[in-house]
């Protein structure tokens, strides 16, 4: 990792983390290679976008749904796979035809595999496009020259071998943005990953030194998804010792807040969206006022004071770029600290769960049989 330090630990998590402004190259070139096949799959009008995943793949639809929406002009719709799974019926709500976009990192998820073949067999003209990081997984075999599906497989590099996905979550989200078409300026994107890469060793470490025993992330319309992933890194990583909480802006207040304490931190994730980012402020100044400027961080920040004292984490926002890819760089900032945070704790990132409490793919999952019949 740039600027590694014994807070980030010799650790495949720490390679990995550290490799992602150079594999969004790779990532680039792969979808260029794909883009011909992915505009006939999805060049039709009227179709319903669905985007889909488990987890961390699941946070990656909530956090480039907006920008797909508004380069396509229609609707796109974030429905993880455990959804899908419970309640297939919820997301085959009319007759229109959908492509269903399916993250995963090594597509051997139950659900991963359950979703798509059921809303295959649900749909009449259904679509697929598979954006993973294993050609060899279950997902990317079994739809693998199908006429109504595409499958991108992303370079070997970003299949992250590491317990928690860092570079596969970054490397399928931008992946998705060029697939559909959006605009991103990815060597622009690189060096600006490289220059969080290289705060984080300054930063990541104030945070793990304070001993936290919850991280609060907070992130306004895509940047919740972000805030999602960001707390889900934090729980991974520490294996739980660190609670990780998420929400929006505005939402924190309506109940959530209760979580505050005199252990907590508070991260706020600053939009590049003029409109939410006025909440984004007012949430930091308010946290710093309930914990004090010392537990509260604003990420994307750059003056202490327009957050009434807070500790700012800058993050380079290369002109026009989409939130959605911004969030790629700010998710940056989340997992250094995460990291920082096992290696002060002595957890082993790369396998903190050595007793298989949790594992790197979900197990014991049932996937039971679906009968439409049976739905009342």
């Amino acid at each position: 990792m740039h600027s590694s330090g014994r807070w980030s630990g010799d650790s495949r998590t720490a390679r990995e983390i550290g490799q992602q402004p150079a594999t969004w190259l790779r990532v680039a070139e792969a979808v260029r290679r794909a883009r011909p096949e992915i505009e006939k799959l999805i060049g039709l009008p009227g179709r319903r976008i669905v985007l889909t995943g488990a987890g961390t793949s699941a946070f990656i639809g909530e956090v480039v749904a907006r920008d797909l929406a508004r380069h396509l002009g229609r609707p796109v719709e974030a429905i993880a796979t455990t959804e899908i799974v419970a309640d297939p019926l919820a997301v085959v709500v009319d007759d229109r035809p959908i492509v269903l976009v399916s993250f995963a990192r090594s597509g051997n998820s139950p659900e991963s595999v359950a979703a798509a073949d059921l809303l295959h067999r649900l749909t009449p003209g259904l679509r697929h496009l598979v954006i993973t990081c294993d050609p060899g997984g279950q997902l990317a075999r079994r739809w693998s020259g199908a006429g109504n599906a595409v499958v991108v497989a992303l370079p070997d590099e970003v299949n992250d071998r590491g317990f928690a996905m860092t570079s596969s979550f970054t490397g399928m989200a931008l992946a998705a943005l060029l697939a559909f078409g959006v605009d991103v300026d990815v060597e622009a994107l690189a060096r600006a990953g490289t220059a969080v890469l290289d705060g984080a060793a300054d930063h990541a470490p104030s945070i793990s030194g304070a001993k936290p025993s919850r991280l609060v992330f907070l992130g306004s319309g895509p940047l919740r998804g972000l805030a999602r992933e960001a707390a889900l890194k934090c729980l991974e990583l520490t294996r739980g010792e660190v609670v990780g909480i998420a929400d929006s802006a505005l939402g924190f207040r309506h109940g959530p807040k209760s979580v505050l304490d005199e252990r907590t931190i508070a991260v706020v994730f600053r939009s590049t969206d003029p409109h939410a980012r006025r909440y984004d402020g007012d949430i930091a100044r308010e946290l710093v006022q309930s914990l004090g400027e010392e537990r509260v961080v604003v990420v994307g920040g750059d003056d202490a004071e327009e957050f009434g004292g807070a500790r700012v984490w800058p993050v380079p926002s290369p002109p026009g770029i989409p939130l959605a890819a911004y969030a790629l760089l700010a998710v940056i900032a989340a997992q250094t600290t995460a990291l920082a945070c096992s290696v002060a704790l002595g957890v082993t990132p790369d396998n903190p769960f050595p007793e298989g409490e949790v594992n790197r793919v979900v197990q014991g999952v049932v996937i039971h049989d679906f009968d439409p019949a049976e739905v009342s």
